[in-house]
């Protein structure tokens, strides 16, 4: 199985979801093939929840990085998870529209491949505020 979906799937053994139980994992690869895990942080106040693909975005910068190359995002259903549009347009704060996500469909299947300006067409950018 591909390496970027399986460290998408174990972080969501470090999901903290008591009100949706469904756990969400995401794996960031950055350009020069390091990997950043991210899962979902619920809060019972929900407009402050974290999403696994923020979390991974975020460590990745934190840890000084912005050329990204792939993403892989699991469910515990696998159930074929996309981003949501709130994630989409963070990612495309920090990536290219060719960035490359796969999205788990379960373990006797391929996952699905998306590129993020597929996903996230005439997204909201820099040089639209200015």
């Amino acid at each position: 199985m591909n390496e970027l979906l399986e460290a998408a799937r174990d972080v969501q053994s470090a999901a903290h979801v008591p009100y949706s139980e469904y756990p969400v994992g995401a794996a960031l690869e950055t350009a020069d093939g390091e990997v950043f895990v991210g899962c979902n942080l619920e809060n019972a106040n929900y407009s402050n929840s974290l999403h696994a693909e923020e979390v991974a975005v975020a460590e990745a910068v934190k840890n000084g990085h912005r050329d990204f190359a792939r993403l892989a995002v699991s469910s515990g259903r696998r159930d074929g998870v996309t981003p949501c549009g709130m994630c989409r347009q963070t990612l495309s704060e920090f990536c290219d529209g060719d960035l490359v996500v796969l999205c788990d469909e379960g373990e006797d299947e391929e996952p699905s491949e998306y590129t993020l300006g597929g996903l996230l067409p005439n997204t909201i950018t820099e040089e639209m505020l200015e």
